[in-house]
């Protein structure tokens, strides 16, 4: 017995309504990736995680959560749990992901944060105004709270005077972009992704070695057009980009975020996508944490997942170590 579609649906509306985001977490556990990075408080310009990375250690205890209470008899009192969370969020009760899962979706927006800085450019971060954006409820068809959740996000742009935003994932990008222009008259913030910033810019990588196979986020591919940005980006740092079966704007979904009411449907899905990127290559490389975490699940170690951010930030760190040895090599030149 699953649990009822429209009591999984109003727990997640119920929580971004009364606490800003699906999962509701500290500010303080959404914010931890940025304490030794000294990032400045808002600004015109400002880097918006939209907490997607963070929240996804969450979204997985909950969703196993899901899993064994609907094979349960437990299921039939989903209405209850509803209720009660209202009065009290339960994810701080049942949702205690280990340090280091935390820490390992906490190393991206910490990567792009370093990446831009490399890059030579200027943002702030918002720190604990920097919510949620709202994409799973709005796929899931709660438009009224989403709706007024974007209209709280755009008050919160216009406190702190930011008229850009630079996103780290497809979700985040395409509420901000696409969807919140639709729900929200006047909003004018320019958004753009993080891949499309650091393509535009001169940013030094240096050369790793050995063969990728990119997955498209469905909604880069097919929403936002950042097709070519991603593969620029690992083709400078010196990787042979391969391409899977149904690439670019027919990329194969990669089961998320239905996994949240169709778990085992999502896992079909995530299963087929992994065989198409094993015939091409053991490594892949993803741009989205729910396609990172569901291939990842679905591939059981068969095939090497990791962020594109992980992979650029190796190479600009062999592109400094490149550097700092040339020039010592230059200064032992000089003395002898």
């Amino acid at each position: 017995m699953a649990l009822a579609t429209r009591d999984v649906v109003g727990i997640l509306a119920d929580n971004l309504r009364k606490r800003g985001s699906v999962l509701p977490i500290s500010a303080r556990r959404a914010t931890h990736w940025a304490r030794e990075l000294n990032l400045p408080r808002g600004g015109e310009t400002v880097l918006y995680t939209g907490m997607m990375y963070q929240l996804i250690p969450y979204i997985e205890r909950l969703v196993s959560l899901e899993q064994r209470l609907g094979d349960s008899p437990l299921a039939r009192f989903s209405g209850l749990a509803r209720r009660a969370n209202r009065l009290v969020n339960g994810i701080a009760l049942v949702a205690r992901p280990p340090a280091d899962e935390r820490a390992e979706y906490d190393r991206v927006p910490a990567n792009v944060a370093r990446l831009l800085q490399q890059a030579g450019v200027s943002f702030g971060y918002l720190y604990e105004d920097d919510l949620y954006a709202g994409a799973l409820t709005y796929d899931l068809g709660a438009d009224e709270v989403v709706a007024a959740h974007a209209r709280r996000v755009a008050g919160i742009f216009r406190e702190h005077g930011v008229r850009e935003v630079i996103t780290i994932d497809p979700h985040t990008t395409t509420m901000l972009r696409s969807v919140y222009p639709e729900l929200l008259g006047g909003f004018d913030v320019r958004v753009r992704s993080y891949l499309e910033v650091l393509a535009e810019r001169d940013l030094r990588l240096g050369a790793l070695a050995g063969e990728v196979v990119v997955h498209d986020s469905c909604v880069y591919a097919r929403y936002e057009n950042v097709i070519e940005e991603p593969r620029q980006l690992l083709a400078a740092a010196g990787l042979t980009v391969r391409e899977p079966a149904n690439a670019r704007t027919l990329t194969w979904c990669c089961g998320g975020p239905a996994e949240s009411l169709y778990p085992a449907k999502a896992e079909t899905v995530a299963a087929k996508r992994v065989e198409q990127l094993r015939e091409v290559a053991p490594d892949c490389v993803t741009m989205c944490p729910i396609c990172l975490v569901n291939l990842r699940k679905a591939a059981n170690g068969t095939v090497r997942f990791r962020d594109i951010s992980e992979y650029l930030v190796e190479a600009v760190s062999s592109s400094v170590a490149g550097s700092e040895d040339k020039r010592l090599d230059e200064a032992r030149e000089s003395v002898s």
